[in-house]
Formats: C-alpha cells, structure tokens, sequence
C-alpha cells in the first residue's frame, strides 16, 4: 500500500516515547505521531492522550526518503472542526431563512454577512431566554403569593 501526504490512515499504538507515538499502519508499515501532532492543546506527557493498543485516525503529513511516515491527529481534528463550522453556518443560514421570508431568495440570502446571520440567531435566543425567565418568575410570584397567605 503506497501512502500520500493525505491520506487517512487507522491503526494500532504500539510504543510511546517522549516525542511522540508509533503507529501499526495497514500495509505492514509503522508511522510516528510527533508530540506536536497528537492534539490542538499542548501535550505535557502523551500518555494523558495515547494508549498502547489504542486505535487511531490519523492524517499522513509526510513521507520522507526513507519511507518513514509522519502522521497527525491534530490535522484531522482541525479538518473536522473546519467541518462542523461550515454545519454550523449552514444551520444558522437555516434558521435565518425560517425566521425572516424576505431571504428565502438565494441572491439575498448569500449578500448576508456571518456576522449579520450570528447577530440574528444571538437576538433570537436573547428573546426566547426572556421569555422563559418571565414564565418562570410569573409561576414564582404565584406561589409567593399563596405562601403569603398561610
């Protein structure tokens, strides 16, 4: 099996050093997590985030001369946060076009920033946390009233 700078790989943890961790590729060959590559968050000691057995996803991110495989978890992380903030604008878009008609259209729906759409969907969860706290304080004056009476 020939690996790309790319590629998606899965396999097992075999040895954890202090700069990174070995993985069992499929294909026979062996790839190396540097300490950098492991997460987003500073890695004190891999052991916190690795085991040996564990199975990994890992991006390759360099194959060298010698064939020796470089891999991340930290670029597959960020593919997948990439990912969901693009679920997320699609979502917000969403509810932006349910809550206002005059976007319905596509020209007018693309003209509107991310900020624009974010403000929107923040106005909108402000009224509805106001409109739960009212609720909630009429039922609390109700019962204060009853408790006032004994």
């Amino acid at each position: 099996m020939h690996l790309e700078v790319g590629t998606i790989v899965e396999g097992k943890v075999t040895r954890i050093t202090n700069f990174g961790a070995f993985v069992d590729i499929p294909g026979g060959k062996s790839g190396m997590i540097h300490i950098s590559e492991i997460s987003a968050d500073f890695v004190k000691d891999i052991k916190d985030y690795l085991k040996i057995g564990q199975v990994v996803r890992a991006k390759v991110i360099n194959v060298n001369e010698k064939n020796e495989i470089a891999l991340s978890i930290k670029k597959l992380m960020t593919q997948k946060s990439a990912m969901q903030k693009s679920k997320l604008v699609n979502s917000l878009e969403k509810l932006d076009r349910r809550s206002r008609p005059d976007l319905k259209n596509d020209k007018k729906r693309h003209s509107i920033s991310f900020e624009e759409m974010l403000a929107t969907f923040k106005h909108k969860s402000e009224e509805k946390i106001s409109d739960l706290k009212r609720t909630k304080e009429s039922k609390r004056g109700s019962f204060h009233k009853r408790g006032s009476q004994h």
